[in-house]
């Protein structure tokens, strides 16, 4: 009896001893629990490689098709949904800017509004208002200037650069394309705009620390996350919603509601000339609960109705932001919050978490009900959070999202078969983001035949998946942005919270070909400054024999496994072409009526013969209709 026990226990030291050293072990080495049925299909694995490549990255680069293919094209996307692969070079790149960990307190008073140091520059004497009209403009710029520099306040305009280089750099150059795909995405899906003054300064942060953690984890955590970060409180107005007078005027707390009340006069913005804004009117704002169930959960035919519009929004009333200003506007709430006693607020309901404040005397306590869930009188924070898990765990819901993934990622109009497969993920997987991914993938129709090559590129997607597939160097990420922007999609200046359309037609017209044709021209003959590619490199140095050789050649380096038989036909006649560059930017200039931004073109001596024919040919693959298809 004895020596069974021995052995027993023994037997459990070493299973024990084993599930310890598996733990310290990569993941990633696991063979993954799920196959992908690209051979039913008809496809080679090294078209599905490709295809995978194509679908879950900005662009594969030239070496890439051999790397998924060592690996084994399950461990590959297991791996980009682990995105624990290092980023030392990305890294290297982006600490170079010293804005992009700043909290959203840190940016506020670093980065502050033009209008708020105009504002304390007036009330400290520095710029006198009654004299400031009838002075000239750059003196009275240069003024400002100098009280900035003073106060160790710098210009927005640089916070939005570091923010808009480092969203290049990181789809250009992460390891973990996977992660920056999804952060675009869901960033998209929860749209915010650095078009509206009152949340830009937040946008770097909701990014970071919102959208990016939590792009493969539950649906339910993202959307609490976005619900109650600045940005979006802002945005969508939800920070300045109260409840009736009648019910907030019943906190006991008097001092409490004073500096709740204080803290919301001193969100309002100031006009051009220093002067505050009257207060806004309070009340109730349906902004965020309109469109937190007809874009970010149920969907617009998810089966709400106005009635339960206004009841979510009584629900959320109260929900806003802490106020974060250490001078200025907002900086006597952010000192007299910081100085009540931490138990007292909780007591009297206040809840406080990072930069999200939920103020209590501001909620409308009176009884709600919403899509038939009933909301007692009394309720407080947690009825919001219960209001949004319901929002995030309906089946409306698991419907909208994953039809949403699937056109993202499958094509324009995905099977219903597909999108039925998902939800039954999403609703038994609690609405995790990563399985959901992994059905869609392992499903017959991730790899049909309406699903290759159905999907067209984005302007910021055709970009950098040409930067990408040229190994080029980025130098300058922000003339990548003014060329995304000149093709159509200005980032992050999307104004309506519907986000950019998802589908071909949106992108797809003559003036927009023509502006791709001319971006592939620019880039591939290096007159864009800031970002260098080596073409003879990619081809081992090795000259091409003809123009039509290098188209061959080229073509198969940069649009991998595909038949280009169709297109190198359709664009033999443009190869020799003479002045295609300046005609096809003459078009394009002449296709286009809105306002675009100014580009900047390198002033460099003209090409050698063969350098130019070669980057004619490259320049005219990547404005090639084939290459917009992914």
């Amino acid at each position: 009896m004895k020596t069974v026990c021995k052995i027993t226990f023994g037997s459990l030291i070493i299973l024990l001893g084993t599930m310890l050293l598996s733990s310290f072990s990569d993941k990633n080495t696991a063979q993954p629990p799920f196959k992908f049925p690209y051979k039913k299909a008809g496809l080679t694995q090294r078209q599905a490689a490709a295809h995978l490549l194509n679908r879950f990255t900005f662009g594969p680069r030239t070496t890439d098709v051999e790397a998924v293919l060592e690996m084994g094209l399950e461990k590959w996307f297991s791996g980009q949904l682990y995105a624990r692969l290092p980023d030392d070079s990305l890294n290297k790149k982006l600490s170079a800017y010293n804005a992009l960990e700043l909290s959203n307190t840190e940016v506020v008073n670093t980065y502050p509004k033009k209008n708020k140091v105009l504002r304390m520059a007036i009330a400290e004497g520095v710029i006198d208002q009654a004299a400031r009209d009838k002075t000239n403009k750059k003196a009275y710029k240069s003024e400002l200037a100098t009280y900035m520099q003073e106060k160790g306040f710098k210009p927005q305009k640089e916070l939005y650069r570091q923010f808009i280089n480092q969203k290049i750099l990181r789809a250009a150059y992460s390891s973990n394309q996977l992660q920056e795909l999804l952060t675009d995405f869901w960033f998209n899906h929860f749209n915010v705009s650095l078009d509206k003054n009152q949340c830009a300064e937040f946008i770097p942060a909701y990014e970071r620390d919102v959208i990016r953690p939590n792009v493969m984890g539950k649906f339910e955590d993202l959307l609490l996350a976005t619900a109650q970060s600045p940005a979006m409180l802002m945005y969508l107005d939800n920070s300045s919603s109260t409840g009736v007078k009648e019910d907030i005027n019943n906190a006991k707390d008097n001092r409490t509601r004073r500096i709740a009340d204080k803290q919301m006069e001193d969100k309002n913005d100031t006009t051009s000339n220093g002067k505050v804004k009257k207060p806004r009117k309070r009340g109730l704002n349906e902004n965020y609960a309109r469109e937190v169930m007809e874009l970010h959960t149920l969907g617009v035919d998810g089966g709400y109705t106005q009635q339960d519009v206004t009841q979510a929004a009584r629900v959320l009333t109260g929900w806003t932001i802490y106020p974060m200003n250490n001078n200025g506007y907002n900086a006597t709430a952010r000192k007299s919050l910081n100085n009540l006693d931490k138990s007292k607020l909780k007591r009297r309901g206040f809840v406080h978490q990072g930069d999200f404040l939920f103020a209590a005397n501001r909620h409308d306590t009176k009884e709600k009900t919403v899509l038939g869930r009933h909301f007692p009188a009394g309720g407080g924070y947690e009825e919001g959070v219960e209001l949004l898990k319901m929002f995030a765990n309906h089946p409306s819901t698991a419907k909208f999202i994953c039809r949403k993934i699937a056109v993202r990622f499958v094509n324009d109009h995905p099977s219903q078969n597909l999108v039925d497969k998902m939800v039954k993920t999403f609703e038994t997987k609690n609405g995790d983001i990563g399985q959901v991914l992994i059905t869609m993938v392992s499903s017959d129709e991730f790899w049909s035949k309406e699903a290759l090559r159905e999907k067209t590129k984005s302007p910021f997607e055709l970009a950098i998946s040409a930067v990408r597939g040229l190994n080029a160097d980025i130098s300058q990420p922000y003339q990548l942005f003014n060329w995304i922007a000149k093709m159509g999609q200005k980032l992050y200046y999307y104004q309506a919270p519907t986000g950019f359309p998802d589908k071909a037609e949106y992108w797809i017209n003559t003036g927009a070909l023509l502006n791709r044709m001319n971006f592939g021209l620019a880039l591939a003959s290096q007159r864009i400054p800031g970002i260098s590619i080596d073409l003879a490199s990619l081809n081992q140095n090795h000259e091409p024999e003809s123009a039509e050789a290098a188209l061959v050649t080229y073509g198969k380096m940069i649009m991998p496994e595909r038949d280009l038989t169709h297109t190198i036909t359709r664009l033999k006649p443009m190869l020799n072409e003479p002045d295609l560059a300046t005609k096809v930017e003459q078009a394009a200039q002449k296709s286009v009526s809105t306002e675009q931004p100014e580009m900047m073109m390198n002033n460099e001596k003209p090409l050698a013969k063969n350098d130019a024919m070669l980057a004619q040919v490259v320049g005219v693959i990547i404005g090639s209709p084939e290459f917009q298809r992914k």
